[in-house]
């Protein structure tokens, strides 16, 4: 009697360690849990966004967000481009996860030709086209003839034409709109030859022509300031507005969330408002 009394006496006393080897092993995950790992016991990671952006003033703003982002858990990784093409080829094969550097009207032209369904995440600035030249200080200098430089991609070409006519330097064909294209001029009284050139190019032909219609961004990496040197500009209520290019399957993810919040952030006005001097507006 006395030795079954004994047995059941360390049965009761191993079932009892068991259960306190078993509490110790739960509390010990919940700390680490709460130390920063998952459910399943791995440590959570850094996300890293690979943003492709033009110079000025893309990568720029996109610069002065990094720390903001890295609080975040988002490791934003900055590609600069200086063309307005492989930005939009290397999101939609995935070697990078948006850009920021262009237009909707650009973008949706862009889709068309390529068919791709790239798709707008926000708004954040707007870039006014501005006209310049080395040659003449105000555009009522223009000899007959002269030469006048535009982009020669779809959408800026005929942002160029607009802003043209609707400076009194050519007439367009009814209802064409920033559509245009040269083969829609049905006046130029000052008989203006345009040359249609890649638009990161117009800052460097200013010598060679008698005025180019140049997008801000290409203008301030030429150390032109469009509010002081260019002899017009678009006005504020143009519809370009700049915007943060993801694909169908990334743009709804966390962190292209936490980033388009931080490019309308204040921080981000601030420093548009102060950087640029009214050559940039934010648009939010």
């Amino acid at each position: 009697m006395k030795q079954t009394k004994t047995w059941k006496q360390w049965t009761v006393l191993a079932v009892a360690m068991m259960m306190v080897f078993t509490l110790a092993a739960c509390g010990s995950k919940k700390e680490e849990t709460n130390n920063g790992t998952t459910n399943e016991g791995t440590t959570a990671e850094e996300v890293t966004l690979k943003v492709g952006a033009t110079p000025v003033p893309h990568a720029e703003i996109l610069k002065e967000i990094q720390p903001l982002l890295k609080e975040q858990g988002v490791n934003l990784e900055i590609v600069e481009f200086n063309d307005y093409v492989q930005p939009n080829v290397q999101v939609y094969e995935k070697q990078l996860d948006a850009n920021f550097f262009q237009h909707t009207p650009y973008l949706e032209q862009f889709n068309k030709d390529k068919g791709y369904d790239l798709v707008t995440v926000t708004g954040v600035h707007l870039e006014p086209l501005g006209a310049y030249s080395k040659k003449i200080t105000k555009v009522d200098e223009l000899k007959d003839g002269a030469k006048v430089a535009i982009p020669n991609d779809a959408t800026n070409g005929g942002r160029a034409l607009s802003l043209l006519e609707s400076n009194g330097l050519l007439k367009l064909k009814e209802g064409v709109g920033v559509n245009a294209t040269v083969n829609d001029i049905i006046d130029n009284p000052k008989k203006l030859e345009i040359k249609e050139l890649e638009a990161a190019t117009l800052p460097r032909v200013l010598d060679e022509v008698d005025m180019a219609i140049i997008n801000t961004n290409y203008a301030l990496e030429a150390d032109l300031v469009p509010t002081k040197d260019a002899l017009f500009l678009e006005s504020k209520d143009s519809p370009y507005v700049n915007i943060l290019v993801a694909r169908p399957d990334n743009k709804d993810s966390e962190a292209m969330q936490k980033l388009a919040k931080a490019l309308n952030s204040d921080t981000v006005k601030k420093f548009i408002e102060e950087k640029y001097n009214g050559a940039v507006v934010a648009a939010f």
